[in-house]
């Protein structure tokens, strides 16, 4: 099965990916655009929370009977802001109406339904800038461990063009706290401009997993083990929101040895 799942050029449904799908247990992941005026209808599985993100355009969303008005507002993905999210526990019904042309992302993963409704607001997520050179990148921490959720970690980054990302090449799939944590992770890419294209590989110590993708405008990797580098050819800025979820809701991850180097 390819890790590579191809976004849809138009449409509502930008890209999904189940647990059934991608064959593993936590990590769920949807796309979606809407039109100006355009409504869109959601409701999150038994034992699933999750994480709705604007990401470009501006939209009201009802979650149960909490309003939650005029939700993002950037034009981009590569907008120098944060997004708006909403957090929600299983079994909450969405309503999303776009005020104008909009692009959202929905995380899920396990949970018991302990947490409840909240508004995560731009003005409150974490903005950093990681590495040096041409290994330099710009995390947004949308949900991250800090914050309450039960599974679900999300991050977006912005990687500059010609510039490596997820570099060093790490891994997080072995249950081995402190030093490494379990999590599965998609990657959603979007490419500035958009007919550009992203490299991505996620390959294994053993090689049993090796694979290296041309990554379009839309598309998911999925990473269910393994190092999972990202590059950027010269002329195109990348995007990625990432969603990872495991065992336990902690990022901890080791380098591949044979690049670790690069960290000296």
């Amino acid at each position: 099965m390819s890790l590579l799942v191809k976004g849809r050029p138009q449409g509502c449904e930008i890209v999904k990916v189940t647990p059934a799908s991608a064959g593993w247990k936590h990590v769920g992941f949807e796309a979606f655009r809407l039109s100006p005026g355009e409504s869109l209808r959601l409701t999150l599985p038994a034992g699933r929370e999750g994480c709705l993100v604007v990401l470009s355009g501006s939209a009201d969303a009802l979650a149960d009977t909490q309003r939650f008005e005029h939700l993002g507002g950037r034009l981009s993905v590569f907008d120098e802001r944060s997004p708006d999210a909403v957090y929600a526990p299983p079994g909450t019904r969405f309503e999303i109406t776009g005020h104008d042309t909009v692009e959202l992302a929905l995380a899920t993963a396990p949970a018991s339904g302990r947490l409840p409704i909240r508004l995560i607001p731009a003005a409150g997520m974490k903005r950093s800038t990681r590495g040096q050179g041409s290994n330099t990148r710009y995390v947004c921490d949308i949900l991250p461990q800090t914050e309450p959720a039960e599974s679900l970690l999300v991050v977006e980054v912005v990687t500059p063009a010609a510039h490596s990302s997820s570099y060093p090449p790490h891994k997080h799939d072995t249950d081995n706290l402190p030093s490494e944590s379990a999590l599965e992770e998609t990657y959603y890419h979007r490419i500035d401009p958009p007919q550009g294209f992203a490299f991505q590989r996620v390959y294994t110590d053993a090689r049993d997993l090796d694979e290296s993708m041309a990554v379009g405008d839309h598309d998911v990797v999925m990473v269910p083990r393994g190092y999972h580098p990202v590059v950027m050819p010269h002329g195109y800025r990348g995007y990625y929101l990432n969603v990872m979820a495991g065992p336990r809701r902690e990022w901890h991850f080791k380098n591949d040895p044979a690049h670790e180097w690069l960290m000296t």
